[in-house]
């Protein structure tokens, strides 16, 4: 949520208040190696041995249908950027007074245990209620996991003249959603049921996880940033990626892709892809001379990858090349554009 005047309105804290509020926190234990800022989506702590502890919390608001997936997924994503083994969940599970019903918690719990169990990670606890003034189920994930101190790989670690590469796409979680969300109006609109399924299906293929390629790239080249793109999509994904790493980037609008049910639903609600959520996409700043050795290792292993940009100096700024050839600013927003059909 941020504030427009002086009102709030649905997605993430403006950058500016949040910077603000980050800035007033104060580190009192000096083995927090990395805390809260902008574009960190994982803290890091360090332990006797030859790892970190990395740590990561995220809610599921708007998703319903598949909930508990969505959030072991959505924490994992964020983890898995530092280059971090996920190995232990926690969830705090927030459920309507209106239509809880035993096969919709069991199915919750069933959900978030199955897919902890296909990446080795460990269910440890949480906290399950029924919450006054909830419209539908809601959950906090955290997430623990571990990487070797010399693996360690943080937001902030982009430097100019490095390649910007882009997997799958963009908007995939975005399709995902509205095909589940908003299924009644997608056929009251005229839409089949094969092209609503197919949309729906977004969730697992191209699939909202990027576990396979964040290992890829992790176990085979020297990584030097990656994000997630989630609430403000690619645009403030990217935004937040240089404003850590004080750079500036350059993108070339054409080279990303957006697959076809997310260009109709783009059209449909009025939806700017570049700035939807984007879960399921991933961000990689790795040298350029390793650019396309990364690209063909993910491609070899079914993972659409492309150069869509690099890093430039600070005082370049955000910059895109649009379509049509001409540079413009990037524009990012903290508010995302699925707010819109909710």
């Amino acid at each position: 949520m941020r504030r427009n005047g002086n009102k709030f309105v649905l997605g993430k804290l403006k950058h500016e208040l949040l910077a603000s509020l980050i800035s007033e926190l104060e580190i009192y234990d000096e083995r927090v190696i990395s805390g809260s800022k902008i574009g960190e989506d994982a803290a890091v702590i360090d332990i006797p041995g030859e790892n970190y502890l990395v740590a990561k919390t995220d809610p599921i608001t708007f998703a319903i249908d598949q909930i508990g997936y969505y959030v072991v997924n959505i924490n994992v994503n964020d983890l898995v950027c530092t280059g971090a083994k996920p190995q232990w969940f926690q969830s705090t599970i927030l459920l309507p007074e209106k239509n809880t019903t035993a096969e919709l918690v069991k199915k919750i719990f069933k959900d978030i245990h199955n897919t902890c169990k296909s990446m080795g990670i460990t269910v440890i606890g949480g906290h399950t209620e029924i919450t006054a003034k909830l419209d539908r189920p809601m959950i906090i994930g955290s997430l623990l996991g571990e990487v070797k101190k010399n693996k360690l790989v943080l937001t902030s670690g982009a430097e100019p003249g490095d390649a910007l590469i882009l997997t799958k796409g963009i908007f995939i979680e975005g399709t995902s959603l509205i095909g589940r969300e908003k299924e009644k109006t997608l056929l009251d609109q005229g839409f089949n049921n094969e092209f609503i399924q197919k949309s729906k299906a977004y969730l697992f293929e191209p699939g909202i996880s990027i576990y396979k390629e964040a290992l890829l790239a992790h176990n085979n080249f020297n990584i030097k940033s990656c994000h997630d793109p989630t609430e403000g999509g690619i645009y403030t994904a990217i935004a937040e990626m240089a404003m850590a790493s004080m750079t500036g980037v350059e993108i070339e609008e054409e080279k990303i892709t957006i697959l076809p049910e997310s260009i109709i639903f783009s059209k449909m609600f009025n939806l700017n892809p570049y700035n939807t959520i984007s879960s399921g996409s991933l961000l990689i700043a790795v040298n350029q001379e390793d650019s396309s050795d990364l690209i063909d290792l993910l491609r070899k292993n079914k993972i659409n990858a492309e150069q869509i940009g690099n890093f430039v100096s600070n005082n370049k700024g955000l910059r895109v090349k649009k379509k049509d050839g001409k540079i413009h600013p990037l524009k990012y927003s903290e508010t995302d554009e699925i707010t819109k059909i909710f």
